[in-house]
């Protein structure tokens, strides 16, 4: 609609922060409503398709699918995922594949033309290929490449997976227990722990590269030059920073992995009971991960020069490792007595 100046008329509507218009487009049939959202925190994305399809239907219509021109964040789609799983009364505790995958059907969105995260997600789009994930090797693959003479992968990164592995098995249990019949009243109880078993999931396994790339760079720095006193300076001074480093990573594996206990004495306590076991798996690769992870820890601090930093590191470590045996001591007997 436009005013007697030929200008648009700005008519409020349902949504906030939304610029739209709408036409019917004889060549296919169809009306189109083209938005441009302004503000995606108070609109988002899913918010504008609902809007949408639900006008659709008060006129005995539907929302045959929509298009995204140019780019959008990652996060949109993940909400629009986790959105649609609430409609559905299901877990959200989904992985970020599923969530897109989940948030492309649900809002039709290659059903004018193919929708490609890797080309129409920013994040994706962006992002440098790393040289050689780890994480993107298959099982076998990861295998092979451990079991080969090259030093990395080696058990931090092992140690890392396995931290994964068992906050993956407690949000199965969780995501299992979210969908038994009968437990409707608890769903988002355990939503909300599968939720967070992928948020562990996704950390350890980044800390899976990481803690490879943290060895290269102990490498690189003992293959620096040294034949004048300023390169022996400047190396000796590259190989402390990436001991420290390297040390500092399986740290954060042990404490991202400790967080996995209070995952899976929820589980062991309310979960599923026919999962029980699975719970029992998670926890005893919790505590491997976190044991392994504590060598790594300590093998380069022993390289460690600042006696301080060396000081505190351990002292951290320690004291992770008594917070994962106190944890597992009073878990595993929740798991024994259930199976």
């Amino acid at each position: 609609m436009l005013d007697e100046k030929g200008e648009p008329v700005r008519i409020p509507g349902m949504l906030k922060h939304v610029k739209a218009i709408g036409w019917f487009v004889e060549e296919y049939g169809l009306a189109q409503v083209s938005m441009n959202l302004t503000n995606i925190e108070e609109t988002p994305l899913h918010a504008a398709f609902d809007a949408c399809a639900e006008s659709a239907a008060q006129r005995g219509l539907r929302a045959t699918g929509s298009e995204v021109v140019g780019m959008l964040p990652k996060k949109c789609l993940i909400e629009a995922g986790r959105h649609y799983l609430r409609k559905q009364k299901w877990s959200e505790g989904a992985s970020e594949e599923e969530l897109i995958d989940l948030a492309i059907r649900s809002m039709g969105l290659s059903e004018l033309k193919a929708f490609d995260p890797r080309e129409k997600v920013i994040e994706s789009k962006i992002e440098s290929p790393a040289s050689k994930s780890l994480v993107k090797l298959n099982l076998r693959q990861f295998c092979n490449e451990t079991l080969s003479d090259s030093p990395a992968p080696g058990g931090g990164s092992v140690a890392a997976l396995m931290g994964a592995l068992g906050a993956s098995l407690g949000g199965m249990v969780a995501n299992l227990s979210a969908g038994k019949r009968g437990w409707d009243d608890q769903l988002e109880f355990f939503s909300d722990w599968a939720v967070k078993g992928q948020q562990l999931k996704d950390e350890l396994l980044f800390l899976v590269d990481e803690d490879t790339a943290a060895f290269n760079k102990v490498m690189a720095a003992f293959g620096l030059p040294k034949d004048s006193a300023d390169e022996k300076a400047a190396r000796s001074k590259a190989i402390q920073a990436a001991n420290q480093y390297a040390a500092e990573i399986p740290l954060r594996v042990m404490e991202t992995a400790s967080r996995s206990y209070d995952l899976l004495a929820a589980m062991a306590e309310k979960g599923n009971p026919a999962s029980i076991s699975d719970v029992g798996v998670a926890l005893l690769a919790t505590r491997a991960c976190i044991e392994g992870a504590a060598m790594n820890v300590r093998i380069n601090l022993s390289g460690l020069k600042d006696e301080k930093m060396k000081t505190a590191l351990a002292q951290k470590m320690e004291k992770l490792i008594a917070g994962s045996e106190e944890r597992y001591r009073r878990t595993r007997p929740l798991v024994e007595e259930k199976l």
